[in-house]
């Protein structure tokens, strides 16, 4: 089998400085997909702007954490959301948090509340995926949520989601996916996973491989350039979705995170045409989640 990569933007309609990288990325090929945080004070730009150029493959970032210090969002719905909120009346900073919490009525009204909130500006998403890995399950065991999710996506015209049936060892380690249950109980899971999703008319991907920011590729713009090619090399076959959470440089942005410099950094990367001709060089075919659609389920 060839390998095919996604490569989504993350966190679109976070803020202004995410607006502009993920629609510029867009308009240079740097991306084949992104997802909005409904939640956030920017996502009707973003949800305006998908409305408007349909060509581009633009999900739902389902959203129930808010991570941040001084910026913080709070749940859409405007039912009942106790569960959902911390003692600030924000979402939980982390996703352990969240998953302790969350009560599954409430975690489905905001799902469908974050859905309907985007759709009143023509959105119409071309997937589903969940900020920071929220709704899998994996930090506590809490499988039930990964479940409700697959359910979500089904109910709403069959969305793919962002879930990978296909784990390498390399991937165990990776600190960005946040894997804090055991190797074979997640190895258990995603079979059942892969076989529900396909029974529910659910695409999902093989692989799901993020950078990792622990390391040299951390210490310059340089160092991360060649961590990124080299772990594109690597790439196993199959169909692989890769993440980034593009911004432009801004005081908006050094306000919020940080770790700001790293956003810019995969502006700035996947901007770069080379970057582009060097993804092509080496074999892997760029798709985004309606081709993945379609290639799951071809008559």
């Amino acid at each position: 089998m060839s390998r095919y990569l996604i490569i989504n933007a993350d966190d679109y309609g976070m803020c202004h400085s995410s607006n502009i990288a993920v629609e510029e990325l867009f308009k240079k090929g740097g991306i084949t997909s992104a997802t909005i945080m409904a939640p956030c004070a920017w996502s009707v730009e973003a949800a305006r702007f998908a409305a408007a150029h349909p060509e581009y493959a633009i999900g739902l970032h389902l959203t129930l954490t808010s991570e941040w210090k001084n910026y913080r969002w709070a749940p859409v719905s405007h039912g009942k959301v106790d569960s959902l909120i911390d003692g600030e009346g924000f979402m939980w900073h982390e996703s352990d948090d969240f998953e302790k919490h969350a009560d599954l009525a409430e975690v489905e009204a905001e799902i469908c509340a974050q859905y309907d909130k985007l759709a009143k500006f023509g959105f119409k998403p071309s997937h589903f995926d969940n900020h920071m890995g929220s709704l899998y399950g994996i930090e506590t065991g809490r499988f039930e949520l990964l479940e409700l999710t697959i359910k979500q996506c089904a109910v709403h015209g069959g969305m793919p989601f962002r879930f990978p049936t296909k784990f390498t060892d390399e991937q165990f380690s990776n600190t960005m996916l946040g894997i804090h249950v055991p190797k074979e109980t997640v190895l258990g899971l995603l079979d059942k996973v892969k076989a529900g999703a396909e029974q529910a008319g659910v695409a999902v991907l093989d692989y799901l491989m993020p950078g990792d920011w622990n390391g040299p590729q951390a210490q310059s713009y340089g160092n991360f350039r060649e961590y990124i090619f080299e772990k594109y090399r690597a790439f196993p076959d199959g169909i692989i979705e890769t993440y980034i959470h593009p911004a432009v440089e801004s005081d908006e942005l050094k306000a919020i995170s940080g770790s700001w410099e790293r956003r810019v950094w995969e502006y700035r990367l996947f901007s770069d045409p080379k970057t582009l001709e060097f993804i092509d060089d080496i074999g892997i075919r760029l798709i985004n989640y309606r081709d993945l659609k379609k290639m799951r389920f071809a008559d």
